[in-house]
Parts: structure tokens; sequence; C-alpha cells
């Protein structure tokens, strides 16, 4: 089938303030909380509205990026913050980010760790100034040691092992798994979590994930050039279905499976072309995370005691259930 790739999956450095409407006010100080036991009848500091940001590695116009953005509004929305939402996928852009929300003064922190090691200092700095911080999404093996609050998210490793699992039991024998950003924590550990677990041979190709047409023309060359490749496992729902036209370029047998989707690949999977999807629930990660720092400021609640994160994933959508969530992603929620 065919699809438009992003003109720009991966921009500069973004800025968007979200304000959403008023609701209740939250008790005062950083981390915990204040002496009101009514969380609604206590201020922040200053006597102003909790202010939250979020700070991610994903890219404007990403359709999966929207979906956390839009779970994170409507956890600020219920709970009366001001939210602002911030993405790059630059590593050093995104720690500056939460060094600038720090600098701010804000009230708590929701942020990827895509790249760990990049996020450890602004993470400590917010950490020294009193500001809570929870992660989302990526990090799965990080969050704990960085000093974050909670974690929201898929464990990457046991959902590629699980993926590897139903390429068994579909009886693939050779799996392309394609990594569109080099040296990302959380895409690494689905393809290894898949080679862990399949039976057949798992190989592992690198592409540059801000050029749609060069990691459709990357995926069709391997194809062309290794014919006993029956399935091709990406690593979102744009992405798989520049594979599905790769597949049909290169005249290849191989099935299109992913982790992720969207509106459009659901569409996909109902049709066959792809064969299922591993959905995280990215609108999920990003309201769990904000709602948790309201939690935690307004009734002292740690999600997961802090020791164990909270898991968002993973659930197979395949063809036989597609149609269930099919209205969901139609809302941009799914």
């Amino acid at each position: 089938m065919s699809t438009t790739p992003p003109t720009a999956r991966f921009p500069g450095r973004v800025r968007t303030a979200v304000l959403v409407a008023a609701g209740c006010l939250l008790a005062a100080g950083c981390s915990a909380l204040g002496g009101d036991d009514d969380a609604s009848s206590a201020a922040g500091p200053g006597g102003g509205r909790t202010k939250v940001v979020m700070v991610t590695h994903g890219g404007e116009g990403d359709a999966f990026w929207d979906r956390v953005r839009k779970g994170a509004e409507a956890a600020a929305d219920k709970d009366g913050i001001d939210l602002t939402y911030a993405g790059d996928a630059d590593a050093a852009d995104q720690a500056e980010l939460v060094r600038d929300a720090v600098r701010d003064g804000v009230d708590g922190i929701a942020v990827t760790l895509a790249k760990p090691q990049a996020m450890k200092g602004p993470v400590a700095e917010a950490r020294k100034a009193g500001i809570p911080v929870v992660g989302l999404n990526s990090g799965m093996d990080a969050w704990r040691s960085a000093g974050l609050l909670g974690y929201f998210g898929q464990d990457e490793s046991v959902a590629g092992r699980a993926v590897g699992d139903k390429l068994n039991d579909l009886k693939a024998r050779h799996a392309l798994c394609v990594i569109h950003e080099r040296g990302n924590v959380a895409l690494e550990a689905r393809c290894a979590g898949v080679k862990k677990t399949f039976e057949g041979e798992t190989e592992m190709l690198y592409v540059e994930g801000t050029d749609m047409d060069a990691v459709g023309a990357a995926v069709t060359a391997r194809l062309r050039q290794e014919s006993s490749i029956d399935e091709v496992v990406m690593n979102g729902a744009a992405f798989a279905l520049a594979a599905v036209e790769s597949v049909d370029e290169a005249g290849s047998k191989a099935h299109v499976a992913t982790f992720d989707l969207d509106e459009d690949l659901i569409a996909a999977v109902e049709r066959g072309d792809v064969q299922f999807a591993v959905d995280q629930q990215p609108y999920l990660q990003g309201y769990l995370a904000v709602d948790a720092l309201w939690l935690h400021r307004s009734n002292g609640n740690v999600s997961g005691g802090g020791v164990a994160p909270v898991l968002t994933g993973p659930a197979f959508v395949t063809r036989a259930n597609a149609g269930a969530v099919a209205e969901f992603a139609a809302g941009g929620t799914r």
C-alpha cells in the first residue's frame, strides 16, 4: 500500500506550551505534600497553579508522540495542572529542556530516558532542587538508578521476547529486525528480546530513521539480497507501512510486523498488509505520568512503590481484534 512518510520525523528543538482548564488547586511544596489534607484548597508555590513539564525524545508531528501528549493533556485537564510539553530527538537538547524546567522551578517533571546517560545530569539537578521526576516510555532499566520517582511504559525486552515467541508460533524462520535510531535503548532491547526467544535467525538492520525514503530503500535492498527473510519486524507504525512497500518492491514473500500502531497501521492489520502490531499504549503512558505527579503532590502516592514500573504493554493487535481497537485509534487515543 502507499503511505506518505513524515517530512521531518525528528525536527530540531521544539517547545510547545499546553495550558489546560482550571481545576482543583494542589498542595504546596515540590516533592511532597503540604500540611492541608484537602488538595483542592491549596495552591502551588506563590499561590499559582501547579506546573508540570513533560520532556520526551519525540518529534513534532509524530503520531506516536501525539498520543503520549494527548494522554498527558487529558490528565493535566483532570488534575488542574498547567502542562508544558516539549520534545527533541537530540539527547543534548532534550537534557537542556529538562534543565530549563529545573531553572523555571516547576513542580514536577516527566521525562523519557532513550539515552539515559545524557539525562543523568539534568535529572540529578531536578532532584537536588526538590522536583519529583517520573519516567515514561524509554528507560525501563535506568529509571531507578537515575533516581526517578516512578516509571510508566512497556518492558521492551519482555515485549521483544513476546514477539519472538509469536514468530515461533507463526513458523517464521528468518527475521529482519530494523532499528531506526542507533543507541536508542528501547529499540535495541526490543530486537535483542526477539533474538533471545526466536528459534530462527534474527538479523539486525540499522537505518537512518530521519529519512523515510532511505529506510524503505535499505529494507528493499536487504530483502533482495536475502530471499530467506520471511519476517520484517519494524519499530514504529510509519516504518511498518514503509516496509510493506519495500516487501512489494523487492518481490519478497516476507510478512511485516511492528511495535507500535496508529490508525493507518490498524487499517493495514485489518487488510492483512501487516501481520500484527505490539501496542504499548502511549496515551496511557502520558496520562499516568502526569497523574502520578499529581497524586504524589496531592496525596503522597508513589506508583509502583518506587521500586517497580507500571507496565502499559505489550498487547498484540492482530486481524482478529483490530476492529475493537480501531475506534479508539481514530480518536487519537490508541
